[in-house]
């Protein structure tokens, strides 16, 4: 009874195993090679496999992903002979499960060493520069290559790359050197640029600003000139007219003065008297070193007298007017009228000349006029002159005349 089932036992346990060996599950995104009895049977993947026990069995499971291996630096010598150290990033698929198991022992080690002597035959060509600018190049040369040369094996290289560059120390310190040199030399290029731009900018702005003001100096020269051009044809011709009023005004006061004597009836005596006065003040000049009285004075002084005024009964000449006083020139003149020689209205003629020259005088100045006469205001054949001509006024009477009409008074 014991050994009966001790044998159960046995029986049921190679059932178990028979069952365990004829079944195995392959998950998708993975590949199982089975052999038959040594040789290459089939290739499975993502599905329930039934295997017939101890005559199959799976040799290999492959995984059929894409993989991402990192390869370890590798020491690469360049064109001008210097060491580097570059890491290396292969992307690759199993494409073949078949050949993968088959054609090569270990296809991860494969693809290292064929991408490290593909890279040392590339960058062996290349100077130390050159490798620093062509990683894009070189990664396309090693894709080219280990794809062809791992296609046998049932791989497919989607991408090679450079993961790092790195020269030696002392390499790595004379690039540092040259780096900062290059842009020590870019900064003093750029600073000079600079310089000169700003000398440049300088020198325009210093240009335009002499030209500004040599044109200022031109407008207020040729302004000046037209003031002063202005000055002097106003002043001309206001001139004539003012000497025309002084004229008329001195006359009228000679007469009023004349007028106003007659009228206070001086005697010889004080006349003569007032002359004797009049003497001390004629020598007090400064130019005045002799001064000589006339030896006919008494016979001067007569003939005077006798001119204003009549022998009384004595025989001395006395101012006895035969006439009123009013019928005398002068002597019944209002002395309000003398506001009337004062007034300031001018002349139609006179306001009509100096209006014309004040038209003229603003006209504009051509610029380019620079003549002697434009200078000193003096008109040009184009622009006539206008003299004042003052009014005819009634002249002031001469002494002879006043001496005739005082003599007929009389």
């Amino acid at each position: 009874m014991g050994a009966a089932l001790i044998v159960l036992i046995i029986v049921v346990v190679l059932v178990v195993v028979m069952i365990v060996q004829s079944v195995t599950l392959v998950p998708q995104a993975q590949a199982a090679v089975i052999e038959r009895l040594g040789r290459y049977s089939r290739t499975v993947s993502g599905q329930l496999t039934f295997l017939i026990p101890f005559i199959d069995r799976v040799r290999a499971r492959v995984d059929l992903r894409e993989r991402v291996v990192s390869f370890p630096p590798q020491p690469v010598i360049t064109e001008d002979n210097l060491t580097l150290s570059i890491d290396t990033v292969v992307y690759f698929q199993v494409t073949n499960p078949q050949a993968a198991v088959y054609e090569i022992n270990d296809y991860i080690e494969g693809v290292e060493q064929l991408a490290t002597t593909t890279l040392r035959n590339v960058v062996g060509g290349m100077t130390l520069e050159e490798t620093f600018t062509s990683r894009d190049s070189i990664n396309a040369q090693l894709r080219g290559v280990l794809d062809e040369a791992t296609g046998r094996w049932g791989l497919r290289v989607a991408r090679v790359e450079l993961k790092s560059i790195d020269p030696p120390p002392s390499i790595q310190e004379s690039m540092e050197k040259q780096m900062k040199a290059d842009r020590e030399k870019r900064a003093m290029i750029l600073t000079a640029e600079g310089q000169r731009e700003s000398a440049i900018k300088t020198a325009e702005g210093n240009k335009q600003g002499q030209i500004l003001a040599a044109e200022g100096a031109k407008q207020a020269a040729i302004l000046g000139a037209e003031a002063e051009r202005q000055s002097q044809i106003l002043y001309a011709e206001g001139e004539p007219a003012a000497d025309y009023l002084r004229a008329q005004g001195q006359a009228k006061a000679i007469e009023k003065r004349f007028a106003a004597i007659k009228r206070g009836r001086p005697t010889p005596e004080l006349l003569a008297y007032q002359f004797l006065e009049t003497l001390p003040e004629m020598a007090h000049g400064d130019a005045n070193k002799v001064w000589v009285v006339p030896s006919d004075y008494g016979s001067a002084l007569k003939g005077f007298a006798q001119q204003l005024g009549a022998p009384d009964s004595q025989g001395t000449f006395r101012f006895e007017p035969s006439e009123p006083e009013t019928d005398q020139p002068g002597v019944g003149d209002d002395w309000n009228d003398v506001a009337h020689w004062f007034d300031t209205a001018g002349d139609p003629a006179v306001a009509e000349a100096v209006a014309a020259a004040e038209a003229v005088a603003r006209k504009p100045v051509d610029p380019m006029e620079g003549t002697a006469t434009a200078r000193l205001g003096l008109r040009t054949s184009s622009e006539p002159s206008r003299a004042v001509q003052p009014p005819a006024a009634a002249p002031a009477p001469s002494p002879e005349q006043q001496e005739t009409d005082t003599r007929d008074g009389e």
